[in-house]
């Protein structure tokens, strides 16, 4: 079997913890397996936590030209590292079976630049690939993986097969993904290290945005047949009453 070469890939992966660096983040632990593997074979990572910038919440580019009252707002440099990057993978917690807000306000700051197009008059997500890393002590990963996969298709990104991965913890409280000690006992290994179900999956879906990335890139994207927005603009369109289509 031929080893894949992915090191002209480029993936970031965005935190959406509630709590701000350096607090412990149980989903960052999950995301750093994943993002160690994409690491080890050559892929350049960024680890960025949203809650650590001030982002305005809106659905434009650039909230502080669209609201005189909004003084900053960092979105537009975290984009710059989102476009660079072939992969972005969105790491949640689970609370009440639902994303964290902050997943919810970086999926709408994604789909404010949705409208922008690439150098082919496609939407400009299109050639990317995305994925979801679900941390939680409550049953929800599908849940919030179909919500943020289907956000991210719709705006343009590539989903491959089994392209989130991630633990739960028992119904209620208890340890989290990573914990060491709970309730002044010590736990070894660190809690959920060793779940073969969740470490099978995390590396399935690592390798499987990898894969389907490196392919994108390899052919330059989605050719620009059938899906330019700058050609439908421009008048070439599928004659719907032609008799092809009918």
């Amino acid at each position: 079997m031929n080893k894949p070469d992915f090191s002209e890939l480029k993936a970031v992966y965005i935190n959406c913890t509630l709590k701000k660096s350096p607090a412990q983040s149980h989903t960052a632990g999950l995301m750093e397996v994943s993002r160690r593997i994409m690491e080890a074979e050559g892929v350049k990572t960024k680890l960025l936590r949203l809650v650590d910038y001030e982002i305005a919440p809106g659905v434009q580019p650039d909230m502080t030209k669209e609201d005189q009252s909004i003084k900053k707002d960092d979105w537009p440099e975290i984009y710059k590292k989102v476009i660079e990057a072939d992969i972005l993978v969105i790491g949640t917690p689970i609370w009440l079976g639902e994303r964290s807000s902050v997943a919810t306000q970086l999926v709408e700051r994604l789909y404010a630049m949705s409208a922008k197009q690439n150098e082919k008059g496609q939407y400009v997500y299109y050639g990317k690939v995305g994925g979801c890393v679900i941390t939680g002590n409550e049953d929800g990963i599908k849940h919030c993986a179909m919500g943020l996969l289907y956000a991210m298709q719709h705006i343009g990104y590539s989903i491959p097969p089994q392209a989130d991965c991630g633990w739960i913890g028992a119904v209620g409280p208890g340890p989290s993904y990573g914990d060491t000690e709970w309730k002044g006992e010590k736990i070894s290994p660190p809690v959920g290290f060793d779940t073969e179900f969740t470490n099978r999956n995390t590396t399935f879906m690592t390798y499987n945005l990898m894969h389907l990335a490196i392919m994108l890139k390899t052919q330059g994207g989605y050719p620009a047949y059938g899906n330019s927005r700058k050609a439908w603009d421009e008048g070439s369109r599928w004659d719907f009453e032609s008799p092809e289509y009918r």
